[in-house]
């Protein structure tokens, strides 16, 4: 392909610039076509931008609770926030696969009803239990420590993207020509997500660690208070890595389905997996270190 050498960040200017409001500039062809590479690459930083962006979100939900909001509306601005951040794609991309995997008819019928743009019932449904689930983890992780929020929230929205590398991983075909879907599909080996999903397991765990520890005997001696302060190192290991372990099922599973009813993967079903594995890790951690 002609035009300019793709530098060694390409990838990751590609990816704030898919995967965000901001205007990171992202060299092109003499056609406009990207370089050879730089898409799969920028799914690859996926989980960086996502961590970026789970740290702003925490930062805002932390803000806001400190000045007194109520933790449910704290919660609903944030994910409002977190969707504008993203030009609302990924919440866009889980209703169209909802309304999708709804409408049960062949992969040609599902296709359209993805395009058409409009929200259907299972879209409605779907865009309610999963925005409604993850503003209320929010509300409940709000009582958290500074600390412990801008971990949890970072780790989900990561936790997320790393899904994308799953959902567009080697001998996964493109359910449809053009699109983001056609430009990665097949692009990932099958084993970044796994990785991404380990490493980034492992980095929350000892960072939450390190934070919870100090805090464990004050917290048994004031009053047995239970969550985060008096879970333990082990605890706190085992929450994580069963939240990330839930979220990477989640994407499997929806990976499977998706492929077998749409024949492929779309952008839409990359959106569905950020959101799905996103929300799983906030629910879960939310539970464990607060409840």
């Amino acid at each position: 392909m002609s035009g300019p050498r793709p530098g060694p960040l390409a990838g990751l200017a590609l990816a704030v610039s898919w995967l965000t409001v901001v205007p990171a500039r992202v060299r092109t062809s003499d056609d406009g076509a990207l370089p050879d590479g730089v898409a799969a690459a920028a799914l690859r930083w996926a989980p960086l931008v996502g961590a970026g962006l789970g740290v702003a979100g925490g930062a805002l939900l932390t803000g806001l609770a400190a000045a007194g909001v109520s933790p449910l509306v704290a919660g609903l601005l944030t994910v409002g926030a977190g969707a504008l951040a993203t030009r609302g794609m990924h919440v866009d991309g889980i209703a169209d696969t909802a309304d999708g995997l709804g409408s049960y008819g062949p992969p040609e019928r599902a296709l359209r009803i993805m395009a058409d743009g409009g929200a259907g019932p299972f879209a409605v449904v779907t865009l309610l239990v999963v925005l409604g689930a993850r503003a209320a983890a929010l509300a409940q992780l709000a009582s958290a420590p500074p600390t412990v929020v801008l971990v949890v929230c970072a780790l989900a929205a990561a936790t997320g993207r790393a899904g994308f590398c799953w959902v567009a991983r080697r001998g996964t075909p493109a359910a449809r020509p053009g699109g983001l879907g056609a430009t990665v599909a097949g692009s990932q080996p099958v084993w970044v997500a796994p990785l991404w999903w380990t490493g980034l397991a492992a980095a929350a765990a000892a960072a939450l660690v390190v934070t919870v520890e100090p805090q464990r005997d004050t917290a048994v001696l004031a009053a047995g208070t239970a969550g985060a302060g008096t879970l333990g190192a082990a605890g706190v290991v085992l929450a994580v890595a069963g939240a990330v372990l839930l979220a990477a099922v989640l994407v499997v599973g929806l990976a499977r389905h998706t492929r077998r009813r749409f024949g492929g993967m779309s952008g839409d079903v990359l959106g569905a997996a950020c959101e799905l594995g996103g929300t799983a890790v906030l629910v879960v951690l939310a539970a464990a270190l607060t409840g």
